[in-house]
């Protein structure tokens, strides 16, 4: 038995989202419109050929997870690259103010419009629905935005932060991550996160808000060779 956040995803898949999985009792992804997310149970021969079989045939699929993440048979990385797992250790509570909205069903083009320009991870049309989502609009315009990604049993990922480059620079991402964070503990839960090991300002913002390092990951993006 592994650690649970040493592979969130097989364990969120497994578990309280269930429902978005695709896969068998070896490997599971998660919906193609939802996320391009997968995982395996091991990293054994079985398990790996089981994940291959998964690919889209004009997509890709990713792996995180602790440890080395070994390329499926028949496969060829687009991306091999080393990101942190960060877990709220002392997440302060926070309040919302005005301006900071909740996002849904209504704002799922705007928030993939502005996830496509600011690349903060992969984010599908479905992805809004893997959990809460809040975010500031100025004059209509969506802005920024922060919510839920992964959802383990007492874990949540804080994840889609990201802000409009003509708008950065003003706290809509400290803000919008510390809401979110605090909801998260307000529930009960533990809040974690994940960065690339390179985006260092990214850590640094995680680290003022509470959030330490607790696992180096392994990202690992493929398709079929």
């Amino acid at each position: 038995m592994t650690e649970p956040l040493d592979r969130p995803i097989w364990h969120a898949l497994r578990s309280r989202q269930s429902a978005f999985a695709e896969g068998t009792a070896l490997a599971l992804r998660y919906q193609a419109d939802v996320s391009p997310f997968s995982a395996t149970a091991d990293d054994g021969a079985a398990a790996l050929a089981a994940l291959a079989d998964l690919i889209p045939p004009d997509g890709r699929l990713m792996l995180l997870q602790a440890g080395a993440a070994p390329l499926p048979p028949g496969t060829a990385a687009d991306v091999i690259d080393e990101g942190v797992q960060m877990v709220g250790r002392r997440i302060e509570p926070q309040g919302v103010p005005p301006g900071v909205t909740d996002l849904g069903d209504a704002d799922a083009a705007d928030m993939v419009e502005l996830a496509t320009l600011t690349r903060p991870g992969p984010f599908l049309p479905r992805t809004h629905l893997l959990g809460s989502f809040v975010g500031i609009r100025i004059d209509g315009r969506l802005v920024a935005m922060a919510g839920e990604r992964m959802k383990l049993p007492g874990l949540t990922e804080v994840s889609g932060v990201c802000t409009h480059p003509d708008f950065r620079g003003r706290g809509h991402a400290r803000l919008l991550s510390r809401i979110v964070a605090a909801r998260i503990v307000a529930r009960g839960e533990t809040p974690f996160l994940h960065a690339y090991a390179s985006n260092h300002a990214a850590i640094r913002l995680y680290e003022q808000l509470g959030f330490a390092l607790r696992s180096r990951m392994s990202v690992l993006a493929f398709r079929r060779a």
